[in-house]
């Protein structure tokens, strides 16, 4: 057995093959994967086989793409076979809301370049005979789905990794992983010590158990899942083509031909979680006791939805477990805190996605960076507070919820709440409709008189219109508060932290007592971050970005360390509240004896405010008049007695994150993971505008800058007013320009200031000029839309700058 590698991936399933494999492909061959027993064992094996490209997350749809176009790749590489059947597949719809979700789909596809149709009744019967489609409306058809053979999958990734110089150690158990102080890794096995300068856990069912051996808890938990081989069926096995697949969500059902029968499988709601106390090592190539009863109801509704099931006996029962993280995505990426340490866990979805999760691991090894946004995948999108005890309910409910509609506007209740601000009861008394961000109850508004108390979920306009609106109005006509508790916040110090913020960040670094904002950017250029930059002195800064991104920004920071400076995550330990509106400063000033009048649009001021000692910050993403009030969270109750008293003589209204969502329309301020994201640039959003170019200082991502800057962004990022009716642009809704796709909605909305529908979108830069008319797509609706020029609230920024 090899001792030195540069790479040991631990785990022989189908994602750790696939990271094997395309580390290869990206240059790197000393590498190894070690499995403790033998390729697929785990999860793989049992595997259904199924792979689409439907996908909530338009990156994740994306790098399902990938991954099943990669692989007939694998089958010329290698010359085995994956056992590909692409049959197509069809996604039923019984209401309205489940076709609108599809209808939301099939946009998004348009400019992804992906196939797919909404079908009617009559076609889902011509495409899919065994369908009853009594009570269905519609379906949207994708002739990318099929399946695969599980075992000859994993098998051409693994031939297709050795060719290109990786080794597989099959039954060696890993016993330990060490780091050295050096940041590579000594990986004990029963075979032997590898020393490898990097770990890869893509331990599968074992993932929980590898990552305890480095001293950290991935958030995963295996589930039982279980499907069903039926006996040989005429009608299927008469066919000259194979049968494609069928969804059906409100069965909570996948259907498929397998041989001359049917295969169906279930995500029943009364499921059970598995090995709740770790997954024994010697778990391997079994199944688990067939239950049926735990999926009879399922059962029972298949055989109405598929009659020909009644004609077939039940050939086999697989029963087995996939391990989930709490939203059902991968986790992937360097493992905040450790170094070299790489996580490629939670892929219940392996044959749709193992493709995309190998290829953007290994680009982030290799290259420093992934091609596209993974969000939605990256391990850090987890912090520091979960727990199993969070982990174990959220997994039950994505695994309950893995065919339900999902709104744009949902709060899923599993877990929840779990973390809390000082404010949450007396928030909570008030009315607050809660959401949650990172683990954090946050108030998406506040229900007075007959105003509900729960936002019904839609991908139309919600039952949190009214109130949205009265706190909107309450903003721009006197003041509201609301919490900055949902802000991630950082203090920089030491004698070097103005050098070192230089580097890591874009933009210019602010004197003594001023704000600034700054783009932090990746080596190629693209969004890494969007920061408010505050100097509290020549060696103390404090930073404030999205209160989701504070794992992804720590793992940044630490992974650009400099001597001389600290950096600390105090997220959870600053918080307070934004006051804004144009009685803001009254109010302020009636509560405190320090000088306030006299502050300056981006000033920063020491001030007491009641018995608090404050930080304040002359700035709001509201874009009106406003403050940002800092304070120890312990005082926080104090503050808010403060400022909530001093602020009835001016009808102060506390507002949650709809109202903030929607105020920010006005001014078309961008929004972290909508209009700013990894997946973009700073020249086409227009965050190029907050770069110190003339700072002679070589930040990171400069010269990629520096290169679109010559070069002319390629799209631009604009607003547009949409006459739509009863629905609101969400994000990736396609941009019809002289009735083609041109381009795409980042993020949008109601401004209830301006009483107009909003779209922010990138087109291309060419199609980008004053008069420009288009069409946007919303739920299957091209509605039209025209290019604004100026804000719609405070053009010139009279009242947010005076």
């Amino acid at each position: 057995m090899k001792t030195t590698t540069r790479v040991c991936v631990i785990g022989g399933g189908v994602v750790g093959a696939s990271v094997l494999y395309h580390l290869t492909k990206l240059g790197w061959s000393d590498v190894m994967l070690v499995e403790r027993s033998d390729l697929t064992s785990g999860s793989t094996w049992h595997a259904a086989g199924g792979f689409h490209t439907l996908n909530g997350d338009t990156n994740m749809a994306a790098l399902q793409g990938y991954t099943i176009r990669l692989y007939k790749e694998l089958e010329e590489i290698t010359g085995l076979s994956c056992g590909l059947h692409h049959v197509g597949g069809v996604t039923l719809a019984d209401n309205r809301d489940r076709f609108d979700m599809l209808l939301a789909e099939r946009a998004k596809h348009r400019y992804m370049g992906l196939d797919t149709h909404i079908v009617t009744p009559d076609e889902i019967r011509e495409i899919a005979p065994v369908t009853n489609t009594d009570g269905i409306i519609g379906g949207l058809y994708d002739p990318l789905d099929g399946h695969l053979d599980p075992s000859g999958t994993t098998h051409a990734y693994a031939r297709a990794a050795r060719m290109g110089g990786a080794t597989i150690e099959t039954h060696c158990m890993v016993q330990e992983t060490n780091p050295r102080p050096d940041g590579t890794w000594d990986v004990v096995t029963d075979k032997g010590t590898i020393h490898a300068e990097h770990v890869v856990n893509a331990g599968g069912l074992w993932a929980r158990e590898v990552g305890a051996m480095a001293g950290v808890y991935l958030p995963l938990h295996p589930m039982e899942h279980q499907y069903i081989v039926t006996d040989e069926i005429p009608t299927i096995y008469s066919r000259d083509t194979e049968h494609p697949h069928v969804m059906d969500p409100a069965g909570e059902s996948y259907l498929r031909q397998e041989g001359r029968g049917l295969c169906i499988g279930f995500y029943e709601q009364p499921c059970k979680p598995w090995a709740v106390d770790g997954t024994p090592w010697d778990f391997g190539h079994e199944l688990l006791p067939d239950n049926l009863d735990k999926i009879e109801a399922s059962i029972e509704f298949a055989y109405r939805r598929f009659p020909v099931l009644e004609q077939a006996g039940v050939k086999s029962v697989i029963h087995g477990p996939f391990t989930f993280a709490p939203d059902g995505n991968p986790l992937v990426g360097p493992v905040p805190g450790l170094r070299n340490y790489w996580s490629a866990c939670g892929v219940m979805a392996g044959f749709s996605q193992g493709g995309g999760v190998g290829l953007m691991l290994a680009q982030w090894m290799v290259e420093g960076e992934c091609e596209r946004d993974v969000t939605a995948m990256d391990v850090a999108r987890y912090g520091d507070w979960i727990t199993p005890g969070y982990t174990r309910p959220k997994v039950i409910e994505n695994y309950q919820k893995r065919f339900s509609v999902s709104y744009p506007n949902e709060e899923l209740p599993a877990a929840r709440p779990f973390r809390q601000t000082p404010m949450y009861d007396v928030f909570d008394g008030m009315g607050a409709v809660w959401g949650h961000q990172f683990g954090l109850e946050v108030v998406n508004y506040f229900a007075q008189g007959h105003e509900p108390r729960y936002e019904t979920p839609s991908f139309r306009r919600s039952n949190a219109w009214d109130a949205t609106e009265r706190e909107v109005r309450a903003v721009r006509e006197g003041v509201g508060i609301n919490e900055v508790h949902n802000f991630g916040k950082y203090l920089v110090t030491g004698p070097n932290a103005r050098g070192w913020l230089d580097r890591i960040m874009a933009g210019r670094i602010p004197k003594p007592g001023r704000l600034s904002l700054s783009p932090m950017l990746s080596p190629q250029g693209r969004l890494w971050g969007d920061f408010t930059v505050s100097c509290l002195n020549d060696e103390t800064f404090q930073l404030t970005a999205s209160y989701g991104a504070q794992a992804v920004h720590m793992r940044w920071f630490e992974m650009n360390e400099a001597g001389g400076v600290q950096v600390e995550n105090i997220s959870d330990r600053l918080n307070g509240f934004q006051i804004a509106g144009p009685e803001a400063r009254d109010v302020l000033a009636a509560c405190t004896r320090d000088a306030v009048a006299d502050m300056r649009f981006m000033d920063l001021r020491h001030v007491t405010i009641g018995m608090v000692d404050c930080l304040v910050q002359r700035v709001s993403f509201t874009g009106d008049l406003g403050f940002e009030i800092y304070c120890d969270p312990m005082a926080q109750r104090a503050l808010w007695d403060t400022l909530w008293a001093a602020g009835q003589t001016y009808g102060m209204v506390p507002f949650g994150m709809r109202a903030m969502m929607s105020l920010r329309l006005d001014k078309f301020f961008g929004a972290w993971l909508k209009e700013f994201s990894p997946d973009y640039t700073p020249g086409e959003t227009g965050m190029d505008r907050f770069i110190a170019w003339s700072k002679n200082t070589d930040f990171i991502g400069r010269a990629a800058a520096e290169a679109e800057r010559a070069a002319g962004a390629a799209r631009r990022l604009v607003a547009f007013e949409v006459a739509a009716a009863d629905a609101d642009v969400n994000g990736y809704e396609p941009v019809w320009i002289g009735g083609e796709v041109r381009g795409f909605c980042t993020s949008g909305g109601y401004s209830h200031h301006a009483g107009k529908s909003i779209a922010l979108a990138l087109v291309p830069a060419g199609d980008a000029e004053p008069g420009l008319e288009a069409e946007i797509e919303i739920l299957g609706e091209k509605c039209p839309a025209r290019l604004l020029t100026e804000p719609l609230f405070d053009p010139d920024g009279t009242r947010m700058r005076g």
